[in-house]
């Protein structure tokens, strides 16, 4: 894989029997370093000038979302474990837990693919039933559409 990457990430949280669906597609950069996979994004927050340096770590173990700037936490996706992290945004900070059930990872020459389902609380409130995929392509050969 190649340090210039296009990076799509696409999620549902269903909350409520509602389903709300995300997606977006932002350039980045990846390295693999001892063993685990790294991609580096900026996320832009709307109603803000400043932005989110996103870092996934992707390894054997599970997949970690770091955020820092106008919103910080380090999410950590582990199959079968609950973690509790720290959420802070504009708005304040919040106790987010993540009970992930899945984590699938896909791997060739010019594409890295994460699948992740996971249950989200909230200030130890049940809030919602979540699936991500997060796709990392080379830039020079990626295939993305949006649906």
């Amino acid at each position: 894989m190649t340090k210039d990457v296009l990076i799509s990430i696409s999620g549902v949280h269903t909350m409520d029997g509602e389903k709300n669906d995300v997606a977006v597609i932002t350039p980045g950069n990846y390295y693999y370093k001892n063993g685990k996979h790294y991609v580096v994004y900026e996320e832009i927050v709307e109603g803000h000038k400043d932005t989110v340096k996103n870092t996934i770590k992707i390894s054997p173990a599970g997949v970690d979302i770091i955020k820092n700037g106008v919103a910080a936490a380090h999410m950590v996706f582990e199959k079968n474990k609950k973690n509790v992290t720290l959420y802070q945004t504009p708005a304040g900070q919040m106790a987010v837990g993540i009970s992930t059930s899945e984590i699938t990872i896909d791997e060739d020459a010019d594409q890295l693919k994460v699948m992740v389902d996971y249950k989200l609380d909230v200030n130890y409130e049940p809030l919602s039933e979540c699936s991500m995929v997060v796709d990392i392509q080379s830039k020079a050969t990626a295939d993305f559409h949006l649906s």
